[in-house]
């Protein structure tokens, strides 16, 4: 069986960051963010306010009008080997197998053999508890079962940091907190840094070292939060605690204000073509 090595999670560092639709209309200006090795950030926000725009900034898939985006002190690219994302949507390969669809970036690569291929495909598939669900077609699983797969698509090419784009929004309660618990198991067996947008406040509180709350564009950071729930934590224990209330008081007050905040001019965006990313 093929050995699960500990990731060290990299340094993420935002600088003066600028990015605006179209050099017209600002999103962010001057935003600064720095993310730990092995830190777990969470970003959280209303609709509109730039989370995906700030993940796609991250991750190199937009290019920022000034400033600069840095993994372990190089300029980030959607390419680079470090960097892991996980969208939304699984995206899973409906013709390939779950074990194929793990397989995929491994083979894309090709350092490996095919028999290596399949033996760390597999191992990851069991690290995300889907032993036995190899070869399965993505449509005879459930939308979590779907979410495991993706989750170890990306893992299986152990990039030392994971960006994640509301992975379980759109799933049942009971299976969201069940893939909160496993995400949180992996993250502390594997080690990378994470970076995960949400617009749940509870999620936010559960899992994150420390939280960001985004302000309407181009007003960047509303507020952050350095979370000092202890770990490991437990579904039960954790989201009864009283500090946890105390967290989810605090960003319901925050996001509150923030939905107050004067939203961009609709018929302004009209005009200038742009759809708002969330």
């Amino acid at each position: 069986m093929t050995a699960v090595s500990r990731v060290a999670g990299d340094n993420l560092i935002v600088d003066e960051l600028y990015y605006s639709y179209d050099g017209i209309l600002p999103i962010f200006q001057g935003m600064n963010v720095k993310v730990e090795p092995g830190e777990f950030l969470a970003i959280l926000g209303p609709s509109g306010c730039g989370k995906t725009t700030m993940l796609n900034l991250l991750s190199g898939f937009y290019a920022p009008d000034r400033g600069s985006v840095r993994l372990c002190g190089n300029p980030i690219t959607p390419e680079d080997p470090n960097l892991g994302y996980v969208f939304q949507a699984a995206n899973l390969f409906p013709w390939l197998t779950a074990v194929e669809n793990v397989e995929f970036g491994l083979k894309m690569n090709g350092n490996l053999s095919s028999a290596d291929r399949r033996e760390k495909a597999n191992h990851f598939l069991q690290l995300v508890g889907l032993a036995g669900f190899e070869n399965y077609l993505p449509s005879r699983l459930s939308g979590g079962m779907k979410q495991r797969v993706s989750l170890a698509r990306t893992l299986v090419l152990e990039p030392n940091l994971l960006l994640m784009d509301e992975p379980f929004a759109a799933l049942d309660a009971i299976t969201r907190e069940s893939m909160n618990d496993e995400l949180l198991r992996l993250w502390d067996e594997l080690g990378q840094s994470v970076v995960f947008i949400t617009h749940d406040i509870d999620e936010a509180i559960y899992l994150s070292d420390r939280i960001l709350v985004l302000s309407r564009p181009p007003n960047g950071i509303f507020r952050e939060v350095k979370n000092e729930l202890p770990r490991p934590r437990s579904g039960p224990t954790t989201r009864t605690a009283e500090l946890f209330w105390e967290y989810k008081k605090q960003l319901m007050s925050d996001i509150a204000a923030v939905t107050k905040e004067s939203p961009r001019d609709k018929a302004e965006m009209v005009e200038l073509g742009i759809t708002m990313s969330n």
